[in-house]
């Protein structure tokens, strides 16, 4: 019953329209995979507060990169990013942080070639597992120094909710995530434990953590894995629809879930 109504959801809800407002928007602009995964990074690492201010926040970073985010990068020098972002703040972010963050993006196309290909650099050296991977890739993007709040530590144990999220965009391909890279399967992607999932996950009985952490966060994939085990966040985005867009209701969703669970 519960797969059947989930499966529904998906089918009414995954889908284009119902994205707005969501800084995964700002990915349809790139068919690049080398632009959409430089872009993809800053929109989700730019995702907390208030959706609003976010949309505006990376409408800002984006447009100030033109129209190949990857080419900006790789043909300005330092001293021209540091300078065009020097203005730049939205809540905790500074100009100073997001310069660092771009700067060592930079060094990482330059060495990797591609952020895909470092981030599967840290999956090889870690067999698999997504938690050293990121550790391994933080740290090559974080190289230049402090980038604030823009990066989320997996070692500290949070539930890395906007990391989650750039791999959700990036790694699966449907009507809504436009996918592009190839050397992560999709089943070993983590939900991106929000408010509004953590409450979805206690309400459909796959945890009964209060706390919205990481491993919280496992428990909740694990529970939508014995559901859909070759595609565990699949139901993340029509999920979240509720209670992220105005017309639909979360209250009508748990009502709906309580039926599935009994």
């Amino acid at each position: 019953m519960l797969k059947k109504n989930l499966d529904a959801l998906y089918l009414r809800f995954n889908k284009r329209e119902y994205v707005d407002p969501d800084p995964l928007q700002f990915l349809y602009d790139f068919s690049d995979i080398r632009d959409r995964e430089v872009a993809g990074l800053i929109a989700a690492f730019l995702s907390y507060g208030r959706v609003s201010q976010i949309l505006k926040s990376v409408s800002y970073v984006l447009d100030s990169m033109g129209d190949s985010p990857h080419e900006y990068l790789r043909l300005s020098d330092d001293d021209q990013i540091i300078h065009s972002f020097r203005e730049f703040k939205y809540r905790f972010t500074k100009g100073d942080h997001l310069s660092t963050l771009l700067l060592g993006i930079k060094d990482v196309l330059n060495e990797y070639g591609s952020l895909q290909d470092c981030f599967a650099e840290g999956l090889s050296r870690a067999e698999g597992s997504l938690l050293p991977a990121w550790s391994f890739f933080l740290k090559q993007i974080s190289s230049r120094g402090d980038t604030g709040y823009l990066v989320a530590d997996p070692d500290k144990r949070s539930a890395c909710k906007r990391n989650n999220l750039f791999l959700r965009w990036m790694v699966r391909k449907d009507d809504v995530d436009p996918g592009g890279w190839d050397q992560i399967p999709a089943s070993r992607l983590l939900i991106p434990l929000d408010t509004h999932m953590h409450r979805t996950g206690i309400m459909l009985g796959f945890t009964q953590r209060r706390q919205a952490d990481l491993k919280t966060a496992i428990e909740i994939t694990q529970g939508f894995r014995k559901i859909s085990p070759e595609d565990p966040v699949k139901y993340d985005f029509s999920l979240t629809r509720f209670g992220i867009r105005s017309e639909m209701n979360q209250e009508d969703l748990w009502a709906m879930l309580k039926e599935c669970t009994g």
